[in-house]
């Protein structure tokens, strides 16, 4: 009895440290986020550069062999020119036109060096060149710039922390197990349904029409769910836990903004197309 005394404290410290970390850790990145899209600018800018120089080194860290040579290097250099070509007046279609050719080209001296697997890493380079590209773009909007950006947010983080839960708590059918073993149904369901009241909340908030927001909303809640599953997926095919180690909690910076990335490439997709923000319609 008192070893079992003895290993029950240890299992619950144990079992809250992951989720004490990361809650500490969102404490501290959230409002850096937070800030820098309401400064807008040149902060925002820098924001994406950053990120996109980070999330490019973890990519290309998972997908290239050996060394960080050449062809590791092109990955995260196409999201920042990708990023720099849309914050320094470019244009939407430029930025979107040079994160394709640095695909390209990642794609074409991953073949030759052979030190990369060709499809994985020219697909990931564009889908973090894209995702920072579209983030950006939605939080430089003439109108509604800061009301687009922070639901996009929320959205996306509500979608996260409500998944989350509702996985441990719930548990229940595995959603894809091939792709990751430990998400649910439960846990789709529960994140799905948070981003679409964060949805509602956001039309209260700003005035929007209710139901468009929520449908759009619960929309950015099933690309961040497949945004997550995608890496998932690939850091199975890998062979990795995490995509890094620079979040406590969390591992990588890719590992905590894959669904933001996919929900925000659909946000820009549908805004471009309509010609306004969501907010707006």
């Amino acid at each position: 009895m008192a070893a079992t005394a003895a290993t029950v404290p240890r299992l619950g410290r144990a079992r809250a440290t992951p989720l004490l970390l990361r809650i500490a850790s969102a404490a501290v990145l959230a409002p850096l986020v937070l800030g820098a899209v309401w400064a807008g600018g040149r902060w925002v800018l820098a924001l994406a550069l950053l990120a996109v120089a980070v999330m490019g080194g973890e990519w290309a860290s998972l997908a290239a062999r050996g060394p960080f040579g050449a062809t590791a290097a092109l990955i995260p250099m196409t999201g920042l020119a990708a990023v720099a070509a849309l914050g320094f007046g470019a244009g939407l279609g430029i930025a979107c036109l040079v994160a394709t050719l640095g695909a390209l080209l990642v794609f074409a001296a991953a073949i030759v060096s052979g030190k990369a697997r060709p499809l994985w890493a020219a697909t990931g380079t564009l889908w973090i060149a894209l995702g920072a590209v579209a983030f950006l773009g939605l939080a430089s909007l003439p109108e509604r710039v800061h009301e687009t950006a922070f639901w996009l947010l929320a959205a996306v983080w509500a979608n996260d922390i409500a998944a989350y839960a509702a996985g441990r708590t719930i548990g229940g059918p595995k959603l894809a197990p091939r792709l990751s073993p430990n998400k649910t149904w439960a846990g789709f369901a529960g994140g799905v349904a948070a981003a679409a009241l964060m949805g509602g909340l956001a039309a209260l908030a700003t005035g929007a029409s209710l139901s468009p927001l929520i449908g759009m909303s619960l929309l950015l809640g099933v690309a961040g769910q497949l945004g997550d599953l995608a890496e998932s997926w690939a850091k199975r095919h890998f062979g990795v836990k995490d995509s890094g180690r620079l979040i406590p909690g969390h591992g990588g910076l890719l590992d905590r903004v894959d669904g933001l990335l996919a929900a925000s490439l659909l946000a820009g997709v549908v805004t471009a197309a309509a010609g306004r923000t969501p907010l707006l319609w």
